[in-house]
C-alpha cells in the first residue's frame, strides 16, 4: 500500500482504488471538504503526475473522459482548492510523492487499464439530499427532483415565475461555471423541449452566481443530478474523439516515445528493486504489447 499524508490531505493507493481524503487545513476548499472522502478505482485512472515546486509540489490525477460525473458536469474548470484530484504535498515529501506517483503508475501498467474515454460512470457523484443557497437562489435535489429557488436578489422577472421544480426526466443537461473576472457564473439546467438562450439572469432554470464562497457547492449539484441522466457517451461523440487511424501520424509518434519512457521507467523501478523480476517481465509485456 502506497499512502502520502499532508496538510492539504491524504491519498492512499492499495491496488485496486485510491482514497483520497481531505485535509483540515484552512487553505483546503469547502468543494473538498463538503465532498469528503472520494474512492477512486484504478480502472477510472487515465494517468497520475508529480510536479514539483521552489515552496510546495502538486500531485495530479487524471481521470477517464466520463468516468466521473463531477467532471462532466464543471468541464475540468475546478481548480485549486476544490479540485479533489490535485494535492500540496510539502518540500519534504518529495520522495514519498515520486514513490506514490510510480506504484500507481505501474499499477496501471500491469492492469493494462486503457486511457480512453468510458461508456458508463465510474464514480456514484455526492450523495443526496442536498441543498446549496448561492448567488441568486437555491438549488435542492433529492435524487429525483430539482427544486430552484429565489432570493430578494433575484431578477423581478425571474422572481415573479415562482420556485422551479424539474424532474430528473425533464432535464437534458446539466452545468456549473465559476464566475471568471467580470463574467458571472451559474447552475444552469437544460429542460427537455424548453431551450432558452437567455442568460442565467433571466433564465428560471438557472442560478447566477457571483464568485462567492459558496458557489463551488453549486457545482456538486450539479454533479448528483449528472450521476442519474444518461451517459454523454455515444457512437458520434465516440468518433470525434477517437477518430480511424489513417497510417502514421505525428499523434502515433508521440505515443511511441512515452511507450519508450515508460520502458526506461520500468527499467529504473527494476534496477532499483521496487519492482520485482516477474512484476517488471509483466509490465514490460504490457508496454511492448501497446507498440
Amino acid at each position: 500500500m502506497a499512502e502520502i499524508i499532508q496538510k492539504d490531505g491524504t491519498w492512499a493507493f492499495d491496488g485496486d482504488a485510491l482514497r483520497l481524503t481531505p485535509g483540515r487545513d484552512k487553505s483546503v476548499g469547502l468543494l473538498r471538504r463538503t465532498l469528503g472522502e472520494l474512492v477512486v478505482p484504478l480502472d477510472a485512472l487515465a494517468g497520475v503526475s508529480f510536479e514539483q515546486g521552489r515552496k510546495s509540489g502538486r500531485l495530479r490525477l487524471r481521470l477517464r473522459d466520463g468516468a466521473d460525473p463531477l467532471l462532466q458536469a464543471t468541464g475540468g474548470r475546478l481548480t485549486e482548492p476544490h479540485d479533489p484530484y490535485q494535492l500540496v504535498v510539502e518540500p519534504d515529501r518529495y520522495g514519498v510523492a515520486e514513490y506514490f506517483t510510480e506504484e500507481v503508475r505501474s499499477a496501471l501498467l500491469l492492469d493494462e487499464v486503457p486511457s480512453g474515454p468510458v461508456e458508463k460512470y465510474l464514480l456514484p457523484g455526492p450523495p443526496v439530499p442536498l441543498s446549496v443557497a448561492a448567488g441568486d437562489g437555491s438549488a435542492s435535489f433529492d435524487g429525483e427532483r430539482v427544486r430552484l429557488e429565489w432570493n430578494w436578489k433575484t431578477e423581478d422577472a425571474k422572481a415573479a415565475a415562482g420556485p422551479r421544480t424539474l424532474a430528473v426526466e425533464e432535464i437534458a443537461a446539466v452545468e456549473w461555471l465559476p464566475a471568471v473576472g467580470l463574467e458571472n457564473g451559474c447552475l444552469r439546467f437544460t429542460v427537455k423541449n424548453a431551450p432558452t438562450e437567455a442568460p442565467p439572469k433571466y433564465d428560471p432554470h438557472a442560478v447566477e452566481l457571483w464568485g462567492f464562497k459558496k458557489d463551488p457547492l453549486m457545482a456538486l449539484v450539479a454533479a448528483a443530478v449528472q450521476a442519474r441522466l444518461p451517459h454523454p457517451s455515444a457512437p458520434a461523440e465516440r468518433a470525434m474523439i477517437e477518430p480511424p487511424a489513417a497510417g502514421p501520424s505525428a499523434a502515433a509518434a508521440d505515443d511511441t516515445d512515452v511507450l519508450l519512457r515508460r520502458l526506461r521507467e520500468l527499467g529504473e523501478l527494476h534496477r532499483t528493486g521496487v519492482l520485482t523480476d516477474e512484476e517488471f517481465t509483466l509490465a514490460k509485456q504490457a508496454v511492448l504489447k501497446r507498440m
